[in-house]
């Protein structure tokens, strides 16, 4: 199984690890409860390795990024991000991405770990000649740096803190570095790509500087109490951005694989909702649960206990979408149980 480069600097912290996408990545240091509260009232560092990096380059870089990913590149320029998403013909998600444009025909493409292959294989079968797509998940680390007093760590650590959706090129320890105004919390924060020489470094300088090392597991309950969507979960094949209430990123105005088929469902209306929600307690509707309001029917998608709102927190789809008012139940153990229907995010409104 593939390791992170910083496995040795985890070790020494004392965390523990689990398999995140085929790759042994820690869960947690201290605790998850800890670790979530320490992003929400300082500043976490994650070690985020694992997810996919690859590089687009040449004259037919923008163009393929338009007709591969749903929402368009052109609407931003060189030295911003985008979140967008890869779809299958039926307009599935084949996975959500976050790309960076670096420099005008220089663009990185984020796919999610578990969905590096089939994304880059994709990208490499739609590049036309004198464009190339190059991966540069090995031989690089990606570090997270999320939390009210995140700029401070990371100005303090390479001596610039990217705004919302920007980026920035440095060098930390004599190699080049980009850092990105991105992340996957909810809180203020920056994603920074290191080579594998400087990785250690990086990761020490941002813990000494106040960063509280955190596990894969604070970043799940963080990402739910934001409502932001898990690929394989929230989003996998057979749901549609549109049936996610994410029909903002998908733009109308240039062609891309599975358009025709939102655009069907965009005339016809969607079978199928994705609903936000909560309990009463502590108890947590989880990943499977059945779901049930009025004639609809379903599944909890992502759940989880939000230590900010300490309550059970989850998202699931219905099918036909139900009717607002309708009351939401979730079956626990055999019981069904009223819950709270809730527009996201679920803390920070």
């Amino acid at each position: 199984m593939p390791e992170t480069p910083l496995r040795a600097e985890h070790e020494a912290l004392g965390a523990r690890f689990t398999d995140f996408g085929g790759w042994e990545m820690p869960v947690q240091y201290e605790g998850v409860i800890a670790e979530h509260e320490a992003v929400r009232t300082k500043a976490g560092v994650f070690d985020v390795s694992h997810l996919g990096r690859f590089t687009v380059m040449g004259p037919g870089a923008v163009a393929t990024l338009q007709a591969v990913l749903c929402n368009d590149i052109a609407k931003i320029e060189p030295g911003r991000a985008q979140y967008t998403m890869a779809l299958n013909e039926y307009g599935g998600v084949v996975d959500d991405i976050i790309v960076w444009w670096v420099e005008p025909e220089t663009l990185w493409v984020l796919p999610n770990g578990v969905n590096f292959d089939g994304i880059l294989e994709r990208f490499r079968r739609a590049v036309p000649e004198g464009t190339r797509v190059e991966p540069r998940r090995s031989g690089t680390a990606l570090l997270a740096v999320q939390g009210p007093t995140a700029a401070g760590v990371v100005i303090a650590v390479i001596g610039e803190m990217p705004r919302r959706f920007r980026l920035i090129t440095a060098t930390f320890d004599g190699v080049p570095i980009i850092a990105a105004g991105t992340g996957y919390t909810g809180e203020p924060g920056a994603e920074i790509l290191v080579p594998e020489e400087a990785a250690g470094s990086l990761w020490r300088g941002l813990v000494a500087a106040g960063a509280v090392p955190c596990g894969l597991g604070a970043r799940d309950t963080l990402r739910l109490e934001m409502g932001f969507p898990l690929w394989g979960q929230d989003l996998t094949e057979e749901t549609t951005p549109l049936e996610a209430g994410l029909g903002w990123v998908v733009d109308w105005n240039h062609d891309f694989v599975g358009k025709a088929s939102l655009e069907e469902q965009r005339a016809d209306g969607i079978e199928q909702q994705l609903v936000a929600f909560r309990s009463a307690g502590r108890r947590i509707p989880r990943h499977g649960y059945p779901l049930r309001a009025g004639a609809s029917r379903g599944l909890v998608a992502s759940g989880n206990f939000s230590p900010v709102l300490g309550c059970g927190i989850g998202m699931g789809y219905l099918a036909p979408p139900p009717d607002a008012s309708a009351p939401i139940e979730v079956e626990i153990r055999g019981a069904w149980e009223p819950l709270e229907r809730v527009e996201p995010p679920f803390i920070g409104k």
